[in-house]
């Protein structure tokens, strides 16, 4: 995000300077310089969520200027917001990576023993149907599969999202990051779908815990990847997690070239947004 965009010249000084400065869910791309957080949250909301964890860095002044100064326990228009502060560990450049970061919520959260959760990016906006779809479904850990071809995203984009494989009775059998045309071959159905994750998972505490203390760093980018943790999850039980098929546009804040997009669309979709 803090690489220059094609478009800046399109891109007001005020949103640039976000991009520069804060996290990407933090950027006032909506109604009156809202940020995409607030809609993330206003759609997790309507779908019935009440307690949420947003994992942060060291430096997280926007959130808490934003969302409450509290570690615990912050009201926010009808939610519950707490923090998960992922350090950098000494030596290191960056975070131990999205595992890790999930973690660090349940650590935050030991009162969520017993209980399912949904984990999702900031900087994605799922919709009200997907947050709803996972906190119904019965199973005891499940993603959202999204059909590749309804997600309107150019192809460089799509080439680099996560491909999954499941059985015939819709449970996971592989993630599969930056696939061939071959491993994409082999994971259409029938009718030549394609399912993508987009990174929004629901687990049980209790399942998921062992996985993401014990997941080993990536070999090349030395991160503790959740979907490798999902990995060994469903290595030890082939039903661990279910797919449910959805095809719908999810916007992605990614890049500067993205802000133009993500604002045609929020104003598209929420005009004179409330989160009241």
């Amino acid at each position: 995000m803090k690489r220059g965009a094609s478009q800046s010249s399109l891109v007001d000084a005020r949103l640039q300077q976000d991009a520069l400065s804060k996290s990407k869910s933090m950027i006032g791309v909506g109604y009156q310089g809202t940020p995409l957080m607030d809609y993330v949250l206003f759609n997790a909301r309507e779908a019935g969520y009440r307690d949420i964890v947003i994992v942060v860095g060291k430096d997280h002044d926007h959130f808490r200027e934003h969302y409450g100064s509290q570690d615990r326990d912050n009201p926010f228009h009808g939610l519950n917001i707490s923090y998960a502060v992922q350090a950098i560990p000494s030596g290191r450049m960056k975070p131990l990576g999205t595992a890790d970061a999930l973690l660090q919520a349940l650590r935050v959260r030991d009162d969520w023993h017993g209980q399912r959760l949904t984990v999702c990016n900031s900087d994605n906006l799922y919709s009200r149907n997907a947050f709803r779809l996972l906190l119904h479904d019965k199973h005891s850990a499940a993603l959202i599969d999204y059909n590749r071809d309804a997600l309107q995203c150019e192809q460089s984009r799509i080439e680099h999202f996560s491909v999954i494989q499941k059985n015939p009775d819709r449970y996971l059998t592989a993630i599969i990051e930056k696939p061939s045309s071959g491993q994409i071959a082999r994971a259409s159905d029938a009718e030549g779908r394609v399912g993508v994750s987009m990174n929004i998972f629901r687990f049980t505490y209790e399942d998921v815990l062992p996985y993401l203390e014990s997941v080993p760093l990536h070999p090349v980018r030395q991160e503790k990847e959740l979907p490798q943790a999902i990995m060994m999850m469903i290595a030890d039980n082939p039903r661990a997690m279910f797919t449910i098929p959805l095809s719908e546009v999810v916007p992605d804040l990614t890049h500067q070239d993205d802000i133009l997009k993500v604002q045609e669309y929020l104003k598209k979709e929420f005009p004179n947004f409330s989160l009241s």
